[in-house]
């Protein structure tokens, strides 16, 4: 709905992008903060926290899907584009680095014993293990956790603050020549079946989402499986920090790898170099050491599946120009299922993962927890993952657009513009000679 919108709106001083972030930002650090801060109510904190973290969940989506969709309106040419996605991926890993380490760290320093009380892990039913667990929660260290999350995000907000206004202050619109001509006016469900029926499309967003899915399951329980499965409970955060950084340093090798070999090759080589550690890091016995290596390894991987899918997307966009040239303003749309489908893989991913986790017996800060519990969080971050990252490769071997297609386009929609700027000259001096 936002891509759709996004694409109706006139263009401004400002461009067409830019306002849907400028107006978004305020109320989403707004709504951010209020995420964490508890209030001092009875009842109705169930609907506190659901109304505003929904609330923060759609002005993100203000935010992201023009901030993505800025790509294809900073510059016309591909290498250019591919290089803006490079830099714009590197930075989102970067800030992901930062957020681990501000909330890992500040929330991290106030001390939350584990519980081993033989009754604790007798408990079958998990909201009773949630009560036995409010009932013997020390008031001064619930006192210091929330002032603990409340720091952080502070903290977050001035970065979120930060960023937007260099954004907004450093990043010029492009308008395409093309688009200065009026267009007819397209319904929701017009667009929609437009950009839904373009088959390279299709083909790209189905692996995008199992490949998004297969690290979100991966990120989402390994802070777990670190804790209790391999037994590094006061390793967690650093070993995640390690993951992240790893991923940030390599983004830019990436962007020369499929510079050099094309992007399809960089897919299957980048996310496919994942598969081996994960099987590794479940079939070896707990080691710290280990354990580092294939969390920098595992960066190597999220690198190329942060940046790569990305990196395609620009050129379906303009193969989709080709096929219909007289059909304009449609990036938005394009781009907005794209972060749909990032925020629908990371509810499926939190929904695979509490569900599986109840059903095996998870118990909230239990110093351990039951084998069945263990055997789980190793489907989570090893089985599962590898299943899905293989039927990703799958359909991105479907995926239509290689590097000689790519220079075909480019070529075409090169041939397509001088055709538009000379028929524009053209009717200019038409319209001269008649006044």
């Amino acid at each position: 709905m936002v891509g759709f919108f996004i694409s109706k709106t006139p263009w401004t001083r400002f461009g067409r992008l830019m306002p849907w972030i400028m107006v978004s930002t305020p109320f989403a650090i707004i709504s951010y903060f209020l995420i964490w801060f508890v209030p001092d109510i009875s009842t109705g904190q169930v609907m506190w926290y659901l109304v505003f973290y929904c609330a923060f969940q759609t002005l993100v989506t203000c935010f992201h899907v023009p901030y993505s969709a800025l790509t294809m309106f900073i510059s016309r040419e591909q290498s250019e584009r591919d290089s803006a996605t490079a830099y714009r991926m590197t930075v989102e890993v970067l800030g992901t680095v930062l957020g681990t380490a501000i909330q890992g760290q500040i929330v991290g320093k106030v001390d939350t014993p584990c519980i081993q009380s033989p009754f604790f892990f007798s408990l079958t039913n998990s909201s009773v293990a949630m009560e036995e667990l409010n009932m013997t929660h020390d008031t001064e260290s619930l006192t210091d956790t929330r002032n603990a999350y409340m720091i952080a995000a502070g903290v977050i907000v001035g970065l979120y603050v930060l960023c937007a206004l260099i954004l907004v202050l450093g990043v010029k619109e492009r308008r395409e020549s093309s688009e200065l001509q009026s267009d007819e006016p397209v319904s929701f469900l017009q667009g929609l079946k437009l950009v839904m029926n373009h088959g390279p499309y299709i083909k790209l967003i189905a692996g995008f989402l199992f490949t998004s899915l297969a690290f979100m399951l991966l990120e989402g329980n390994f802070a777990l499986f670190c804790t209790y499965t391999l037994g590094f409970r006061n390793e967690f955060q650093n070993i995640l920090l390690a993951i992240m950084l790893s991923a940030t340093l390599t983004i830019p090798l990436w962007q020369w790898f499929l510079t050099r070999f094309g992007k399809k090759t960089a897919v299957y080589v980048g996310i496919s170099s994942a598969i081996p550690f994960l099987i590794t890091v479940v079939l070896v016995d707990s080691n710290l050491f280990v354990t580092y290596v294939v969390a920098v390894a595992a960066g190597v991987s999220v690198a190329a599946a942060f940046l790569l899918p990305w990196s395609m997307l620009p050129d379906v966009v303009d193969d989709f120009k080709l096929q219909h040239p007289s059909s304009h303003g449609h990036e938005a749309i394009f781009f907005s299922f794209y972060v749909f489908f990032t925020k629908f893989t990371a509810g499926v991913s939190l929904g695979i993962s509490t569900l599986s986790l109840d059903f095996a017996g998870y118990q909230t800060r239990g110093c351990s927890q039951p084998d069945q519990v263990n055997f789980t969080l190793k489907m989570l971050v090893s089985a599962v993952p590898v299943g899905l990252i293989l039927l990703s490769l799958l359909l991105f071997k479907l995926y239509p657009i290689d590097e000689e297609k790519r220079r075909k386009n480019k070529k075409a929609l090169q041939d397509l513009r001088e055709e538009s700027n000379s028929s524009s000259e053209s009717d200019n001096t038409e319209l001269a000679s008649i006044v």
